[in-house]
């Protein structure tokens, strides 16, 4: 076999190994090492926050946090299919509760439009005071660091919440035909974690806010 070819073969291989392992083609983060060129603190830290914005503002996570108490789905943010009504439990309706879809892990389907039924231990609607769709990353920001609008959580805990909970983690194990988040939990646990150490600043400027 020609050098060529060879070639091509490891390419080809990659492109089916990426095929079938979705997680593959997931978008990366950059690590907060990344970000120590910055020499000013404040703007080194709003940095690494629009990092982790990629992780805040794909679908695995807006799609929990709704601007209403009707939850979204799929890649494109459509309205949750049945229409469910999370109320202030955040975990629907008596006659239709999430878990009556939602179990304690991903379930396979055979339905040719939808993979999987996502599924864990604590699922459920996060509080209407952390709407994040329609907002820019900016406004995102500023919510997560409000204790009134953030469940009561101080820096410590918003680090430990984001970097170690499961349920966030769910993100990248989101079940068969959807995407994962970017990066790693722990990946995107550090640079939440650089963020704080380097002061909490909120990035400024143009930004596209969410659907």
């Amino acid at each position: 076999m020609t050098r060529a070819l060879r070639t091509l073969a490891l390419l080809l291989a990659g492109v089916l190994s990426a095929l079938l392992h979705p997680a593959a083609l997931a978008e990366q983060l950059k690590s907060p090492a990344e970000f120590d060129s910055i020499a000013d603190k404040k703007e080194r830290s709003a940095a690494i926050f629009r990092e982790a914005g990629k992780v805040i503002q794909s679908p695995r996570c807006l799609n929990c946090h709704p601007s209403a108490r009707v939850p979204t789905q799929g890649e494109g943010l459509t309205t949750h299919v049945p229409y469910l009504d999370a109320a202030a439990s955040g975990m629907g309706q008596p006659g239709l509760k999430c878990v009556a879809c939602h179990q304690a892990a991903n379930v396979r389907t055979q339905s040719p439009s939808i993979s999987s039924i996502p599924g864990h231990p604590h699922w459920h609607l996060a509080p209407a005071s952390m709407a994040w769709q329609g907002k820019s990353l900016e406004e995102i920001c500023v919510q997560i660091k409000d204790p009134k609008r953030n469940g009561g959580m101080d820096l410590a805990k918003i680090h430990h919440h984001m970097g170690s909970d499961p349920l966030v983690g769910w993100a990248w194990k989101p079940g068969e035909g959807r995407k994962p988040a970017p990066g790693t939990q722990k990946t995107f646990g550090l640079l939440i974690q650089a963020w704080i150490v380097n002061g909490a600043v909120c990035p400024t400027g143009p930004d596209v806010a969410s659907k």
